[in-house]
């Protein structure tokens, strides 16, 4: 490896402490809003569904694990579903219409109005996803979309939409796990018996 290894790290790190302050100065109230979108959908006995692509789908099965599971502290299970999980629904999806209609019709056969349905799409116009929260909306849940790029189909569909603008999906991606760990953490404190 020569010296320029360094200077790249540094301006990834750099990139990524920029996304960071923007964040903090721009996105706190978006959080809050998701944070109590969920809190009452919850209480309401609703769901949170939560879909994406590649790392995004890894982050959806993350988050509906902090919920299903725990986040920092004991409390009760909360509902949340990753709709990425469930190979055999996916794929018989995928082969039997079409990749676009995998979360749209898991959405169609579960999702009911005040539910909340969380798209993670960087780009903000994966078909899969769009087709996902029109459905979604249509049958009356609360659409939460995180996106990476600014006015996308996705933030059109969305009740709240939490953009982390950045050319790099990686910079768009640490921001939108630093953003659902503080809205997992702000859910389960409504939800706690010992709060931290």
């Amino acid at each position: 490896m020569d010296g320029n290894v360094e200077s790249q790290i540094n301006q990834i790190l750099e990139s990524h402490r920029k996304m960071v302050a923007q964040f903090q100065a721009t996105g706190l109230e978006t959080m809050v809003a998701a944070a109590g979108a969920i809190v009452d959908a919850l209480k309401k006995n609703g769901t949170v569904y939560i879909c994406g692509n590649g790392g995004s789908a890894a982050d959806a099965q993350h988050i509906a694990a902090e919920l299903v599971n725990r986040f920092e502290c004991d409390r009760r299970a909360l509902a949340a579903v990753a709709l990425t999980t469930d190979t055999s629904t996916i794929t018989s999806i995928a082969n039997d219409a079409s990749y676009q209609d995998v979360f749209a019709r898991q959405a169609e056969a579960l999702v009911k109005k005040g539910d909340i349905f969380w798209a993670l799409s960087t780009s903000g116009a994966s078909p899969s996803i769009v087709a996902a929260a029109e459905v979604a909306k249509k049958k009356g849940a609360f659409v939460l979309a995180f996106t990476g790029t600014k006015d996308s189909k996705l933030e059109r569909l969305a009740d709240i939409c939490l953009c982390a603008n950045n050319k790099s999906t990686a910079r768009s991606q640490e921001i939108h796990q630093l953003a659902y760990h503080i809205i997992c953490k702000l859910v389960e404190q409504n939800f706690s018996d010992s709060p931290t």
